[in-house]
């Protein structure tokens, strides 16, 4: 069964929302220049009203590590996801404190698609940029050699095609929302249409 990460959630109704249809994950963005940008205190107030089975994931660019750190020891987020330039170092100090960790990778080559094999993380990302809504050249999956959660230009019209590529989990946040906000239909055929099988 394909998981599936809904990103960018920020008000208490995507909170309620998500309750509702019980995502694997959700994702809160920590990066201060995204719109959908959320303080840990707010996210703390979402993170107390999520229901349990969901796992809440901290989305995060080039922040200080110890940033990081405290979310995950506070439990805010149980997961963090890096979408910044953080190297393996980077990646070892989380790992040290037994936070599980997602690499984002903007794949545009084979050569990206490698360095995601190589990488330390516990998952990776695939991704097309840095949440333009936009997918990449799905023939460079072939050489992946390890589970990953595709990113990019998804959305209820083609995620049954994203689901065909059999990725471990599917991440969204611009194709469920409408005039930049989550949408319940929208979050809602998405999901029905990533788990009809």
């Amino acid at each position: 069964m394909i998981k599936i990460k809904i990103c960018g959630l920020r008000r208490d109704t995507d909170i309620e929302y998500a309750n509702i249809l019980i995502p694997d994950y959700i994702g809160y963005v920590f990066a201060k220049k995204s719109r959908r940008y959320i303080s840990p205190e707010q996210a703390a107030e979402l993170t107390e009203m999520l229901d349990s089975r969901i796992i809440p994931v901290g989305v995060f660019v080039d922040s200080p590590v110890d940033d990081v750190i405290n979310l995950a020891e506070s439990g805010i987020i149980k997961i963090a996801q890096l979408h910044g330039s953080e190297n393996e170092e980077y990646i070892s100090q989380l790992r040290k404190k037994n936070i599980t960790v997602i690499k984002a990778f903007i794949v545009k080559s084979e050569n990206d698609i490698e360095l995601a094999n190589n990488s330390t993380a516990d998952y990776v990302l695939l991704d097309a940029g840095m949440g333009e809504g936009k997918a990449f050249d799905y023939r460079l999956l072939k050489n992946t050699a390890r589970p990953y959660f595709l990113a990019g230009g998804l959305s209820p019209e083609n995620a049954d095609k994203a689901a065909m590529l059999n990725p471990y989990a599917v991440d969204v946040s611009s194709g469920i929302e409408t005039d930049g906000f989550k949408d319940f239909d929208k979050m809602k055929e998405f999901i029905d249409s990533i788990r009809k099988d």
